[in-house]
């Protein structure tokens, strides 16, 4: 990637040796993140997931690149009680590093999304898990429904949350802060990117609801990572697209893959949908993208 200003479109097989520049002009539909749009895109994520589960999945689960030690650390309290997120940095960590907020997906904070924060720690970084659902943690697809739309519906105590997450990072000594989700968390990736603009110097957005409403994308000034699959019934290509060209109309650092073969939640921490082909490529150009812009 060149710089700022500059909006990358690919669109990829799920190995990612075949590359695609057309099919942009799919974005034109609008898709602002209306409280309908919202509600739809939770109906079809039950849909989606309606037979998945929590397994592991290498994503997570691959040791991280040098040794990492991750411990619970309390950033913030809901009604008055402290509330745990993970905290994970190489063991030879020396001064201030980099952070990264980590975002769970629909399931919660839970081991995978642990170990997928020390796994993205091991490429030298802080990271700092956050639990959006203030210590619960669902087993099936019904709970973990429910605890999404909870948390959708009180948008304020999930950034007031986020905000905690940013202020802690700074007091232990984050020299810039960057912020990933997937899924669920890719569309709280988002909005923390949007809402706190000035805190955030890079995001990552995998497979996450997106709008493409300009008025709200214009505070974007930090470079961003999106990542989509091409067969996704949560987030299709076509709401991926439209987020992709306001963001270029608006000449806004956009790096952006679609990988077409790859099926929605193809990179979770954990998951059935995995699929290691496009979440092996997917985590190479993470990595990249941070190693540039943290």
């Amino acid at each position: 990637m060149s710089g700022r200003n500059s909006v990358h479109i690919l669109v990829t097989k799920t190995l990612c040796g075949t590359v695609w520049l057309t099919m942009l002009a799919m974005a034109l539909s609008a898709c602002s993140m209306t409280p309908t749009a919202a509600e739809q895109e939770l109906a079809n994520m039950a849909k989606e997931h309606a037979n998945d589960a929590p397994v592991p999945s290498p994503m997570a689960w691959t040791e991280p690149a040098q040794p990492v030690s991750g411990k619970a650390v309390k950033y913030t309290s809901v009604d008055g009680q402290q509330l745990n997120g993970w905290l994970a940095k190489p063991d030879n960590a020396a001064g201030d590093l980099p952070a990264i907020i980590v975002i769970h997906q629909w399931w919660g904070l839970d081991d995978s999304i642990r170990r997928a924060g020390e796994r993205i720690a091991g490429q030298g970084y802080m990271t700092l898990a956050v639990d959006l659902y203030n210590g619960s943690v669902a087993g099936q697809p019904k709970d973990a429904m429910r605890m999404s739309r909870a948390l959708s519906n009180n948008e304020e105590a999930g950034l007031a949350n986020i905000k905690d997450a940013i202020a802690y990072l700074k007091s232990v000594g984050a020299t810039k802060i960057g912020v990933i989700g997937w899924c669920m968390g890719g569309r709280w990736s988002l909005l923390t990117a949007l809402n706190f603009h000035d805190d955030i110097d890079a995001a990552i957005i995998y497979y996450g609801g997106v709008t493409d409403d300009k008025e709200e994308l214009v505070v974007l000034d930090m470079p961003v990572l999106g990542i989509f699959a091409g067969d996704d019934f949560i987030v299709p290509p076509k709401k991926a697209y439209a987020f992709a060209t306001s963001m270029a109309e608006l000449k806004k650092d956009l790096e952006f893959y679609i990988y077409r073969d790859a099926e929605h939640a193809f990179s979770n921490p954990s998951g059935t949908e995995y699929n290691p082909e496009a979440a092996a490529d997917a985590w190479e150009k993470t990595t990249a993208f941070l190693e540039r812009n943290l």
